[in-house]
Parts: C-alpha cells; sequence; structure tokens
C-alpha cells in the first residue's frame, strides 16, 4: 500500500482523493496545509485520518510514502526539490514547473536521487484520448487539427471587481493558458509529437495575466490551432480533419463522445466507457511508476509541453 500524503486543500485536491479512493495499492494518509485548521477540516472532508503542518513536516512523517502536489505553480519547483531531497515520490500538479527549463532541471535532480517524478496530467491517460489515437489512421492524411479547452472561471468575477484571486495571480504563476492551455497542447504533443514551430497571442486582464489566447502550430503537411479560455466558455468541439474523415471530439481533456464523418458513408458515433473519477488514470500510473514502470516519455512529454508554453509567453499579448 502506497501512503500518500496531499499538499493542498482546493477542490482539485478533494478529485484527487476521490481517484485515490477507487485506485487499489493507494490511500491517503496525511493532509498538509500551513494552517492546521484548514489542513484538520480538508482531512475530514476526504476521511484522511491524519494532517501535517507544512510540507517539511508532512515529508517527514513516518506513514507517508509519496506526496500529491496541488500548491500553487510558482510554489512547484521548490516543493518538488524539497520532496526530492527526502526521497519522497511525487505527483505533482500540472503545470508541474513554469517553464520547460525548471522541469529539465527537476527531472535530472530526480534521476540522480533515484525518485520518481510525474506530472499529474490527468488528459494523458484518459481512455478517451487512446480511443481518438486510433481512430487516426481513418482520417487519412491529416491536413487540421483544431483543439480547444474553453471554461469560464467563477473566480473570474473577483478579477471583474478589483480583486486578485491566485489562478489569476501572476505572482503565484496563475495563468488561463498554464491551467487550461495546457490541456489541449499536452494533447497535441501527445498525438503528434512536437510542432516545427508554434506562435500566438494572448488576452490579458486586469490581474496581470492572461484570460483566453489562440496559437497555431505548423507541422509536416498540417497545422494545427489551439484555444484556450478561462473568461469565456465555447459550445464549440475539438476536431481533426484528414482527407477521407474529420473527427470531431467532445471535450479535449476528457473525450467521451467522438463522432467520425467520412467523406463518403455513414457518420459513426463513438462513446468511450471511462470511470466517473476523470483522475484516476494518472492515480495508476503514478502507482505504477512508485513499483518501477518507465516513465522517462511521460517526462519527456511533459518538458515537450513546458516548451510550447514557454514559447507562447513569449508572444503577444492584447
Amino acid at each position: 500500500m502506497i501512503r500518500i500524503g496531499i499538499v493542498g486543500t482546493s477542490s482539485i485536491s478533494e478529485r484527487f482523493a476521490e481517484a485515490v479512493a477507487a485506485v487499489e495499492g493507494v490511500e491517503v494518509s496525511r493532509v498538509a496545509s500551513r494552517d492546521e485548521a484548514r489542513a484538520r477540516a480538508f482531512a475530514d472532508t476526504i476521511g484522511a485520518p491524519r494532517t501535517a503542518v507544512g510540507l517539511t513536516a508532512l515529508l517527514a512523517a513516518p506513514d507517508v510514502d509519496a506526496v500529491y502536489l496541488a500548491s500553487p505553480n510558482a510554489l512547484h519547483a521548490e516543493q518538488v526539490r524539497e520532496a526530492v531531497d527526502a526521497g519522497i515520490p511525487v505527483l505533482v500538479e500540472k503545470p508541474a514547473v513554469l517553464s520547460a527549463g525548471e522541469w529539465e532541471v527537476a527531472v535530472s535532480h530526480a534521476r540522480e536521487r533515484g525518485v520518481v517524478l510525474l506530472e499529474a496530467m490527468r488528459s494523458g491517460y484518459d481512455p478517451g484520448l487512446r480511443a481518438v489515437r486510433r481512430l487516426l489512421p481513418r482520417l487519412g492524411t491529416l491536413r487540421r487539427v483544431s483543439f480547444r479547452y474553453e471554461k469560464r472561471s467563477a473566480r473570474y468575477d473577483h478579477v471583474l471587481a478589483g480583486e486578485q484571486t491566485n489562478i489569476f495571480d501572476p505572482a503565484l504563476g496563475g495563468s488561463a493558458l498554464r491551467d487550461l492551455g495546457v490541456y489541449p497542447l499536452h494533447a497535441l504533443v501527445r498525438l503528434f509529437g512536437a510542432p516545427r514551430s508554434i506562435d500566438g497571442v494572448r488576452v490579458g486582464i486586469a490581474s496581470g495575466t492572461d484570460g483566453l489566447g489562440s496559437a497555431l502550430a505548423a507541422y509536416d503537411g498540417f497545422i494545427a490551432d489551439i484555444a484556450w479560455s478561462k473568461i469565456t466558455d465555447t459550445a464549440l468541439p475539438s476536431e481533426i480533419q484528414g482527407e477521407e474523415a474529420s473527427l470531431s471530439i467532445d471535450a479535449i481533456d476528457a473525450p467521451r463522445r467522438l463522432t467520425l464523418t467520412p467523406r463518403e458513408g455513414d457518420v459513426e458515433r463513438i462513446e468511450v466507457e471511462a470511470s466517473a473519477t476523470p483522475m484516476v488514470g494518472e492515480v495508476e500510473r503514478f502507482r505504477d511508476a512508485v513499483a518501477g514502470a518507465d516513465i522517462s516519455d511521460d517526462q519527456r512529454l511533459t518538458g515537450l509541453t513546458l516548451r510550447l508554453v514557454d514559447e507562447i509567453l513569449g508572444s503577444a499579448s492584447v
């Protein structure tokens, strides 16, 4: 049994605890927060038996074999380093760190210490993305990929009211690109590898970060357009267009309804069977990594995604 300590008491940590409860061989043993009362309240909510005040205390606890980091983005790199130094396997919420360079340093350090380090990119371990991959040969020669994740955050109302909030605070690594844009970007590199080039434009908001944006990536023979937003909603699906058929994808972070429309013939609708708890796949992958599974390709894909984020963040903002 791998006993996991959770750092962070947000809703994503609650969903992670639900996933752990659905996976054999793992359990949540402690919750850490800088505030003991907050840690205790959250531990009671998810059914964790014990708490710790701060990461250092969590890493020293005798009943913690691994940690899940769901702290603000800007804290990830330092917390990963501390956990790796303690010899504790790490599953760190996406984005793993703030840049590809930071990720290279973190992975190198983890390998030197023989410690597991994995990004919690749930879409990468989702059965829906595997279903998309299986259908690609039926599309013929690929010509266009359009991936999007646009969902208005309720916390944007705080920004509109002149307040600062963590997910939109650039000092904490808050960014619509880092929070939601990484999903279509990660799907892109997982399915098609790194593009030859990528250019983007972002819309800035009053908090000092991006609220939405678009990017255009060039591959050999096809292009990919990426859209993300935390200040608007959309009813549009993602799509892959080939010369023989197109594939509509209901949600790129968790594909469940796929529609294959051939140039000739009948439309085919595919329902993807998946757990009702979408983080199960990443928990299973982390469990297997701690047991010895090779995650070098997982780490490579995280690095590729972060390099695209770096390039887009260096592009224009309007």
